[in-house]
């Protein structure tokens, strides 16, 4: 009897790599027991890589769109916890009348528009102001502060209600002997110039400026923008300084004229 013989292994097949071939398209392989396809993916179904919008909030590189400018991704909507910030107006003696005269006129821009809640103290003889969770806006608080200001300074309920509509209003307050120093009957004859004979010089200034002037006693006060401003209140020096009022008519008709020419 023969001695057994010991099992042969079998041998191990020799692997090579293997060729991919190359293409224009992107092309991926699927791996397969039976078959070695090729699938071609078409380029439109790809994913826009290019368009940050689609990226994930994650990726802080800075994108570029078609144009040139940055474009980031959309913020999300947090539910922040909001503060409350209280301001008081004070308001002078004289406009305490007519301040409960307007109330109801006051009231609404300020409780409507602004989201704010509005109160008269009394004692303090002080109009307060605080913001509460239905306030949307940042800046309402400083803009009902200077709706409730403008009012006590002598202005108009709707030049006032101007201040929150429009951002590029301000108010603009001097003296006149900030300009020169006048005592007894020369300050008395330059407020008079600057008023006119029932107010038309004033007027006059007011509609060739597009502002709205106060004169309390020897205070000047002025609504308007920033340039509107500074015309107007070159004009009230002039007549501060003893410019007749006849010359200082011209170069207000002179700059009106500019700024029709400019608009």
């Amino acid at each position: 009897m023969s001695a057994p013989t010991a099992l042969r292994q079998p041998e191990a097949p020799e692997w090579q790599p293997a060729q991919i071939p190359v293409r224009d398209s992107i092309s991926t392989r699927l791996p397969s027991t039976d078959q070695d396809d090729e699938v071609l993916i078409d380029a439109q179904a790809e994913p826009n890589v290019l368009n940050p919008v689609m990226d994930s909030a994650e990726d802080n590189e800075m994108r570029i769109d078609e144009e040139g400018r940055p474009v980031f991704t959309p913020a999300q909507e947090t539910n922040t916890a909001y503060r409350i910030e209280t301001r008081k107006v004070p308001v002078p003696p004289h406009r305490m009348t007519p301040l409960k005269a307007n109330w109801v006129k006051i009231c609404p821009p300020i409780v409507e528009h602004l989201k704010l809640q509005v109160r008269m103290n009394v004692k303090s003889r002080s109009v307060e102001l605080r913001t509460s969770k239905f306030t949307t806006d940042v800046g309402a608080l400083q803009k009902g502060a200077d709706f409730v200001k403008a009012f006590t300074l002598g202005f108009d309920i709707d030049d006032a209600i101007a201040l929150l509509r429009l951002d590029d209003l301000y108010i603009e307050t001097f003296e006149i002997k900030d300009v020169k120093t006048l005592n007894g009957e020369h300050l008395g004859r330059a407020i008079g110039r600057i008023a006119g004979k029932d107010g038309k010089t004033k007027f006059a200034i007011e509609n060739a400026s597009r502002t709205r002037v106060v004169l309390a006693d020897s205070k000047i006060h002025i609504l308007g923008g920033f340039k509107n401003i500074h015309i107007a209140r070159e004009a009230i020096v002039s007549l501060i300084l003893g410019s007749p009022p006849g010359k200082v008519y011209g170069n207000l008709r002179t700059v009106a004229s500019r700024m029709k020419e400019r608009f």
